[in-house]
């Protein structure tokens, strides 16, 4: 039996997996699951799944951050990361963090068993075809990265944010940081793009397909 836990901070998502599970296979089980990063931690403790499936988008804390908390308390528990977003947008940095595979949410449906058994019993990464070649990409053979894959996780997610139409209250809000702190970082991303402005900022998001 492989065991799993669901970390989503939206109910009806939960239940979706739990209904894929229960109606796809019989050597699947769910035996937890968490609304929240906190929440998640504290059950880790007490529970030992076999594979972890984390939405990279719950409230309260980035999902790259709660990822790295996990990789840290427990490095041997592989995480399958749930998204909206495609691939290109978050991929290759949760696998560079130590995910083992990352699965948008549209596919679910077709792709949750096929990955959480390629992770858990082959011991290997679930990745698209687009995935792969982005990763292939990131090695950055020529030294030709885009300017985006010169920011931190933590500057990237902000400038995402920023690109949106966020503004600096509500984005140190939701990230748990002082406006200070998002004004710093702002200037850093700034420096290194070569951006002037969040009009700026928004045009390259869109140019590059890093928001909707």
């Amino acid at each position: 039996m492989i065991n799993i836990f669901i970390a989503d901070d939206h109910p009806l998502v939960r239940e979706g997996l739990k209904k894929v599970v229960k109606q796809s296979t019989i050597d699947i089980d769910v035996i937890g699951e968490a609304s929240g990063a906190d929440e998640l931690m504290d059950k880790l403790r007490e529970l030992e799944p076999d594979i972890l499936i984390l939405e990279i988008a719950m409230l309260g804390k980035s999902g790259l951050d709660v990822l790295k908390e996990v990789k840290d308390s427990y490095p041997d528990l592989p995480v399958l990361i749930l998204s909206i977003h495609p691939e290109d947008r978050f991929a290759v940095r949760t696998l560079k963090a130590g995910a083992h595979g990352y699965l948008n949410k549209r596919s679910i449906s077709e792709q949750l068993i096929t990955a959480i058994r390629r992770i858990v019993i082959h011991n290997k990464k679930y990745i698209s075809q687009d995935v792969a070649e982005q990763l292939v990409s990131s090695m950055d053979m020529n030294g030709n990265k885009p300017l985006h894959e010169t920011l931190s996780d933590r500057e990237y997610q902000i400038m995402c944010m920023i690109a949106s139409g966020k503004e600096v209250n509500e984005i140190a809000n939701e990230l748990s940081l002082s406006v200070q702190t998002i004004h710093t970082y702002r200037f850093r991303i700034k420096e290194k793009m070569k951006l002037k402005s969040n009009v700026e900022f928004t045009r390259y998001a869109l140019d590059q397909n890093l928001i909707d």
